[in-house]
């Protein structure tokens, strides 16, 4: 894994890439959140392909869990991948809830997730 910085207006973003599975479970996205906490970042993108799909099933809490400890640190996530395969009505209004706040996002682009990020 990889974490590339971007600073934007004096916002810390972290980019994780990697062509593993990063987030297999609650326990490895909190260790995420609190690893590039405590390094300084205000911002953590990361990619569906890096997220279990588990994640995107909201009935087992992972995805609850996980987002409720990037609100509780203030930590603003994205994440960058194509959402249409989710169908679920749960998940798709999960998404379009999350994108029109500021604290997660589900962004198709990285570019578009550094700017939304910047803000």
């Amino acid at each position: 894994m990889e974490v590339k910085e971007h600073l934007i207006k004096n916002i810390k973003i972290a980019e994780v890439i990697s062509k593993e599975t990063v987030i297999k479970n609650a326990e490895d996205g909190l260790e995420l959140l609190g690893s590039l906490y405590y390094q300084g970042f205000d911002s953590i993108i990361i990619y569906e392909q890096n997220i279990i799909s588990d994640f995107f099933d909201l009935k087992n809490g992972i995805a609850g869990e996980i987002l409720q400890k990037f609100s509780n640190y203030r930590m603003r996530l994205a994440i960058v991948g194509s959402f249409e395969a989710y169908t679920g009505k749960s998940i798709r209004d999960f998404i379009y809830e999350s994108n029109n706040g500021k604290q997660i996002n589900f962004l198709p682009t990285t570019i578009v997730a550094l700017e939304k990020l910047s803000i």
